[in-house]
Order: C-alpha cells, then sequence, then structure tokens
C-alpha cells in the first residue's frame, strides 16, 4: 500500500537549520558527533517537554535531532570532497527524513514472482501498443543515437519501457532525501553516503535542479533510473543543452542509455538470443547461465531454434530455462548478459529482450508457460533449503531467496530422484522433501 512520507518539519521551513539552531539554544556549545542510529547525548534541556506530547512525537523529534546531526556531519565531509557551500545549502536546507523510504528498504516481499507473471507485465499488449507509437512518433531522434552507438532502437525504447513506462513515471522521492535517509539509517551506510555525495556533485554541475532530481526510493533517478554514480559515468548531453537531462529530454535519455550498454559490454550487431527447442534426453543440469559454449555445440546437441531457423551464432552461448523443464527455452549471448548489468535479473533481462522483438515486429514467446505452477513463499523457500540442507544437498545459508547456491542444491536432489536436473523451486519439491 502507497503510504505518504512523513516530515518532521512542516512544508517550507528547513529542517536541519531550524534543528540546529534549537540544539544551539538549548545550550549546546557544539554540535556533537554522533553515529547514526546512536543515542543522543543525555542533557539537562533549559526547555521542559511541552504539556501533552506524546511518546510518538518525542520519538520522531529525538529522531529529527539526529538526523539533523547527521546531515551537518555528512556535510563537513562532502566539502572536504569540494562540494561547495551553494550546494550544500540547496541540498540539505529543506532535507527531510523520509520513513517511506526505510518502510521500503526494510520490505520483503512474501512472494516472488514467476517468470510468465513478470512477463504478462513486462510485455503486455498495452505496452508493446505505447511502445510503438513512441517508435513512430521518435524515430526521427533516436535512430541516429541508435547507429552512434550500435544498440538497436527498439532495445533503447524497450528499456525505456521497462524502467519509466515511456517516461510516464519516474519516482517522485527527492533523491537527495532519499539517499540521505538511507545513509542515516539504511540497512547499506556506505553506499548510501557514496551515492549521496555524487548526487551532490551532480547538483553541483547543474545538470539539474534539486526539486526536479526525483526517482525511486532506493536513489533510483530520471526516465533511465540510473543511480547517480551511473549518471555520473554514463549520462550524455545529447540534445547540446549543456546538461545532461535523464528526467525531460528523450535524446538524453536514449544516448545515455545506449552509453551505458556499451561500456557495459554491448556488441553491436549480435543479437540477444533465440527461443528454441531442447531434444529429449537432453542434460538440463547444463541450462545455466554460467555453461557457454558456441552455437555449434548446442546444435550439435539437438538445440533447434523454435521457428525453425538458423540460431544466432554466438561464441559463448548459454541455455536458460526461466520456468525450468516444462516452460520455454532460451540460447542466449552476451547481449543478454550486457542487460544483466542494467537490472541483474533473468526475467528483467528476457522482459527487455522479448519487449524490442514485439516492438521490431517481431513474435511473442512460442512455447506455453507451466501456469499451474505457483512460487514458493519466502517461508516456504526457507523450508525448501532448510530440508535440502539437512539432507546433505548443500543450498548454502537458508535465507528465503532463490540463488545459485539453492539452485545447485535442488539439482543435486533432483538427480537423486532421476527427475530432471533443471534447479526450479516447486511446491512438489519441497513436499517430497519434507
Amino acid at each position: 500500500m502507497a503510504t505518504t512520507p512523513y516530515f518532521f518539519a512542516p512544508a517550507g521551513h528547513g529542517l536541519v537549520p531550524a534543528l540546529l539552531a534549537i540544539l544551539a539554544l538549548a545550550g549546546c556549545a557544539s554540535t556533537p558527533s554522533v553515529e547514526p542510529g546512536a543515542a543522543a547525548p543525555s542533557t539537562t534541556s533549559a526547555n521542559p517537554t511541552p504539556a501533552g506530547a506524546t511518546p510518538a512525537t518525542l520519538d520522531a523529534v529525538e529522531n529529527s535531532q539526529k538526523f539533523a546531526r547527521w546531515v551537518a556531519e555528512f556535510s563537513a565531509t562532502a566539502r572536504t570532497a569540494g562540494i561547495d557551500e551553494a550546494t550544500l545549502h540547496i541540498a540539505f536546507d529543506n532535507a527531510r527524513f523520509l520513513p517511506r523510504v526505510i518502510e521500503s528498504d526494510r520490505a520483503q516481499p512474501e512472494f516472488t514472482r514467476t517468470p510468465w507473471d513478470y512477463l504478462d507485465t513486462a510485455v503486455s499488449a498495452l505496452r508493446v501498443t505505447r511502445g510503438q507509437d513512441k517508435l513512430l512518433q521518435l524515430r526521427q531522434q533516436i535512430d541516429p543515437i541508435a547507429v552512434r552507438y550500435g544498440v538497436p532502437t527498439e532495445v533503447l525504447l524497450a528499456i525505456w519501457g521497462m524502467e519509466s513506462s515511456y517516461g510516464s513515471f519516474v519516482g517522485d522521492l527527492p533523491t537527495i532525501d532519499a539517499l540521505a535517509t538511507l545513509g542515516f539509517e539504511g540497512r547499506r551506510e556506505a553506499w548510501a553516503r557514496n551515492q549521496l555525495l555524487v548526487a551532490l556533485k551532480i547538483l553541483q554541475s547543474h545538470d539539474i535542479v534539486r526539486v526536479q532530481m526525483v526517482g525511486s526510493w532506493a536513489g533510483a533517478m530520471g526516465q533511465t533510473q540510473f543511480l547517480p554514480s551511473v549518471f555520473l559515468a554514463y549520462a550524455v548531453d545529447a540534445d547540446g543543452d549543456g546538461r545532461r537531462d535523464i528526467w525531460g529530454s528523450v535524446p538524453d535519455v536514449m544516448a545515455s542509455t545506449a552509453n551505458f550498454l556499451v561500456g557495459s559490454g554491448w556488441q553491436a550487431g549480435q543479437p540477444w538470443g533465440a527461443e528454441v527447442r531442447l531434444p529429449p534426453g537432453f542434460d538440463y543440469a547444463r541450462t545455466d547461465a554460467d555453461v557457454r559454449q558456441p552455437t555449434a555445440a548446442w546444435v550439435g546437441a539437438g538445440v533447434q531454434a523454435m521457428d525453425g531457423t538458423v540460431l544466432p551464432s554466438f561464441a559463448d552461448g548459454s541455455i536458460l530455462l526461466p520456468a525450468g523443464a516444462r516452460g520455454p527455452a532460451f540460447l542466449v549471448g552476451s547481449n543478454f548478459r550486457t542487460i544483466l548489468r542494467y537490472n541483474n535479473s533473468t526475467s528483467y533481462a528476457l522482459g527487455v529482450h522479448l519487449l524490442a522483438q514485439r516492438l521490431a515486429g517481431g513474435p511473442a514467446i512460442q512455447a506455453a508457460w507451466p501456469r499451474d505452477l505457483h512460487a514458493l513463499t519466502s517461508d516456504q523457500m526457507l523450508a525448501l533449503q532448510t530440508a535440502l540442507n539437512a539432507r546433505g544437498f548443500d543450498s548454502g545459508t537458508p535465507n528465503g531467496k532463490m540463488g545459485p547456491a539453492t539452485q545447485r542444491g535442488i539439482r543435486r536432489y533432483q538427480r537423486s530422484l532421476d527427475l530432471p536436473t533443471d534447479g526450479y523451486p516447486t511446491l512438489d519439491l519441497l513436499q517430497r522433501l519434507q
């Protein structure tokens, strides 16, 4: 359920300066160093507690004071890194702690979506239609960028569609506030502090103004959903206005996306892959992203294109089964792996390429998904991992999340039962283990 951020200062009033002034009036000769999350120093306040103050109100005030001190300390660090006073005032005079960010950071989804459920949304008929409309409207702007970088227009549009629904929603949280909140109270303090410092450098470069520097709770920004560090390394001013504007400029969005892909290993002219048909008796243990060999070797093992055409020529192709032995199979190459640098999810990478394929007039997936299967809950996955370990099929430390170690453990267990070793977690496997 969507939540509204709880702001510790009225709109239009700077939280940090106001709180620092209050602390000074309370008799503090200097602002002490307080680690994020540490208890506030015990002092005798010159101001009595307001009558009728509730514990929740007092907690909010105390947390606000800690956040203000943290911002002041971080500002000192930023100064030594070359951030000027004007930028610090713009960034932090009205800095706000956003509880919504912490709630999102700590939230753990109960269910993992199945690949077909994810792709039903990622490559929906509406998204394909909207993408084709955008292609007609913007091809003259995007095609020259695609040629310059060697990344097909349809791939750039597909990422744009996946990341921000073709620019219609870029997130609504101020990036500075989100990263400051994560740096103050998040699980990855060092990471968030580094991203916040880079965000300040972006403000200082005048690529964007603070009020327009918005994105997700995790600090991903603009129509490309770049983290600040990615922006600094790959954002491009393609329209020549002197700013790298991934929030409002379509040429900048497309060129920045293409520049990132090229920097991540994109091979011009190389297809992403193809849907394939596996022969009877195929060794499913070889359907792993780490098992790579030339297309000719896969063809020699009986792998064929689903549509009967010639398979793409890869030097290091892999066979993937996103839904196990009962679902579609794909031969993928290096450009598929490049998309994983954008978002390290097989379903995401498959969504980008399948959407690009549809935008280019290509077919949808032909094989049927095993829609009778259901994704395991995190508790069920934890039980599966625990049971595998107890039976001697090492799946790593149980954490309720599917990963390479769990997949290896499942494959070993499947092999012991003479089942297809696809490594796919199912309720049937869990019930067998129990």
